[in-house]
């Protein structure tokens, strides 16, 4: 992997206004908007293209994030739209081509992959009602939106919401060492937390001190499919932390740090203790 240039602009000046996102070399374009300040988007003539974007909310009941996913021939007309008819939502991410060259078939066609990966990676709860219908392009067409996926996942993730990352990305190298169990578990560090691997199991009881909110996530993670009925990982799964992780694992609080340990008996805090 090569090292991306990305430029933002700070439309308010300031952090928490309204975003635009360039990546050096690619002719998409991003824009990151508040709720509250999508009537400040008039004079933006380009949020009039066509596009596909993302509203961003949060589960009041769950705590749990969601998403919507949506194409517009004009983007800056739909999204005002969602102001009136969607209450959920706080923040839009909406992607346009600067030269305007997105079709309609384009953007169904993004529309429906970028739903289909929302909806594998199971981060956020996914609100669209159906599967957006796929269109079909041209095998050129097909490698160039392809490309412009992996650029969103790309800036998504700058933008702080990794809908399109897979749960269990950027592990440590895949050496001994770094691979660590608990219980009937197995798990690796990664880049933002600890991802449990597909085929290990959690128990099936919890104590009664657990957390209303740690047995909510455990009920979540079966409920969604990530823990299957034999209370197996069907995949790869980071959690925020290694405590967090050996808590859904266990049933119970426990340090993570200390509880993970590698086929030499090494807690994760001992290897960092080493370094």
């Amino acid at each position: 992997m090569r090292g991306k240039t990305i430029r933002q602009f700070l439309i308010d000046g300031s952090a928490d206004g309204r975003w635009v996102t360039e990546l050096s070399n690619w002719t998409g374009k991003a824009y990151k908007i508040p709720r509250t300040l999508v009537s400040l988007c008039e004079d933006r003539e380009d949020l009039c293209n066509t596009g596909v974007y993302f509203l961003f909310g949060i589960n009041d009941e769950t705590d749990r994030q969601q998403v919507y996913i949506g194409e517009a021939e004009n983007i800056f007309t739909r999204i005002k739209q969602h102001v009136a008819g969607k209450d959920f939502w706080t923040e839009c991410v909406a992607f346009i081509s600067k030269d305007n060259n997105l079709n309609k078939a384009h953007i169904k066609y993004l529309e429906n992959h970028l739903y289909r990966i929302a909806k594998e990676n199971k981060r956020y709860e996914v609100l669209n009602a159906t599967v957006p219908t796929e269109s079909s392009i041209s095998e050129m067409d097909r490698a160039e939106m392809d490309e412009f996926i992996d650029n969103m996942r790309l800036i998504l993730g700058v933008l702080g919401h990794p809908v399109l990352k897979p749960s269990a990305t950027g592990t440590a190298p895949k050496k001994a060492d770094n691979l660590y169990m608990f219980q009937k578990a197995k798990g690796r560090p990664t880049s933002d937390g600890f991802a449990v691997l597909k085929g290990s199991a959690i128990s099936p009881n919890t104590v009664p001190s657990l957390s209303p909110s740690l047995v909510g996530k455990r009920n979540q993670l079966i409920k969604d499919g990530v823990v299957d009925d034999s209370l197996h990982f069907t995949q790869d799964w980071t959690f925020s932390s290694p405590s967090l992780a050996a808590a859904c694992v266990a049933g119970y609080s426990i340090n993570g740090r200390t509880a993970w340990k590698n086929a030499k008996g090494r807690s994760l805090k001992d290897m960092e203790d080493e370094t």
